[in-house]
């Protein structure tokens, strides 16, 4: 994509991005801003990744979902060679799960995109200066996701299965276990979820990303 020079004591960014169109906004807003300079666009995790190597952007901004390699995924590669490396995910992606890989990944910044345009270039200025940017409603998710129990992979399977629908003994024989394993099974889930009902576990997990519906 589009690489260019940026002037001296501006805050470089690198853009990464499948959509052309976000791409170009991205760009637009930031080529205004007297104190930036955009040194490159990448539509690719791959190709983020490759120019994130050439220019050593200040701040990078990313999609969580890319192709050929998914945001988090070019987080963990970009890291591996300068663990220092700042960037900040930009996505419509805000379940606690998605929020806490990409921080554990070494996200230092994580906005949606329909963030107001001042609060995008006062987190690329705070990232840039080393504060952590995340704004408060998914800061509280995070806190969720860290404060309530991790399921099992069994729960999860069985949390699954309920899921598509399936009974209690659907899910006994597809998982080999006894309806009375199932029942204890989801004694646990409800328990870890917070939540009383099946429907209600199900509503829940998909909105941490437990489980795609």
């Amino acid at each position: 994509m589009g690489n260019k020079k940026a002037p001296a004591n501006r805050i470089r960014v690198l853009i990464a991005d499948d959509h052309v169109m976000v791409r170009e906004g991205l760009a637009a807003i930031i080529g205004r801003q007297p104190d930036m300079a955009v040194v490159g666009e990448a539509a690719t995790g791959r190709e983020v990744v490759d120019l994130w190597r050439i220019h050593r952007p200040d701040v990078t901004l990313l999609d969580l979902q890319m192709p050929i390699l998914d945001g988090v995924s070019a987080i963990v590669e970009i890291r591996h060679g300068e663990p220092s490396a700042r960037i900040v995910v930009l996505t419509t992606y805000d379940t606690d799960h998605d929020i806490s890989r990409a921080i554990s990944a070494g996200a230092r910044g994580y906005l949606l995109k329909d963030a107001q345009r001042e609060e995008l270039l006062e987190c690329v200025r705070k990232v840039h200066a080393g504060e952590i940017c995340i704004s408060p409603t998914l800061v509280a998710k995070l806190a969720q996701d860290i404060s309530s129990e991790s399921l099992t992979a069994r729960e999860l399977e069985v949390l699954s299965m309920l899921a598509r629908g399936k009974s209690n003994k659907e899910i006994g024989m597809n998982l080999y276990i006894s309806e009375t394993t199932v029942k204890s099974h989801l004694r646990s889930i409800f328990t870890k979820l917070n939540v009383l009902s099946r429907t209600e576990a199900i509503t829940v997990a998909t909105q941490r990303g437990l489980i795609q519906m």
